[in-house]
């Protein structure tokens, strides 16, 4: 589990698909410390829970490697993926942790199409639209996680939702990066997923 509180910003050093394009290995730089990254760890890598495979230290940055398998690549933006491809980092939740953002499964339902993007005074708005199917899980001042940022929702229109980041969470994560047109990956609310199923149950 996790929070949507981003710790460290990775970036894709290495990346080895398999000939069958089933599986990608991928090396990501960052600076967590290397004696607290143990084989078979969870760290979420723009919003995806991944399992750590092999870990070291190259000059003067730590690195760690995951395994994206076919579902993750089909249903993310890990796709997309490339070298340098720079991504939002967080460790898993441990008991006793302060919980600041919201309960985060690391499950990525989705992806999130970035329809617009304004640049106000002291923070930027984003318009984003997703599939109906995810659509009904957001509510206004409900809870999103967006490339494993979780965020407020500020208004909803049909498919389309907006948010508003305020400048520390731009300066912390790679939100500062995202233009109209862009994807990322969306992590409904688990809150909002349990209540329809229970709906539905009656």
């Amino acid at each position: 589990m996790f929070t949507g509180i981003v710790t460290d910003i990775g970036e894709i050093v290495r990346l080895t698909p398999t000939a069958q394009g089933q599986l990608h290995r991928l090396r990501i730089a960052c600076r967590y410390d290397r004696a607290g990254i143990a084989d078979g760890a969870s760290i979420a890598c723009n919003g995806v829970c991944l399992t750590v495979v092999g870990s070291g230290i190259e000059g003067d940055k730590t690195w760690f490697e995951v395994d994206a398998a076919a579902e993750t690549l089909s249903m993310t933006t890990a796709r997309h993926w490339t070298r340098g491809t720079r991504l939002n980092l967080e460790r898993a939740l441990k008991i006793g942790d302060e919980l600041g953002g919201h309960i985060v499964a690391g499950h990525a339902d989705g992806i999130a199409a970035i329809v617009s993007r304004d640049d106000l005074p002291d923070m930027a708005r984003f318009e984003l639209s997703t599939t109906r199917e995810l659509a009904r899980f957001i509510a206004p001042k409900g809870s999103v996680t967006l490339d494993g940022v979780s965020l407020t929702v500020n208004a909803v229109q049909d498919l389309s939702f907006s948010v508003l980041i305020i400048p520390h969470t731009l300066a912390v994560t790679t939100l500062a990066g995202w233009r109209g047109g862009g994807e990322v990956n969306l992590e409904v609310d688990l809150m909002a997923r349990y209540a329809a199923r229970l709906s539905e149950m009656k």
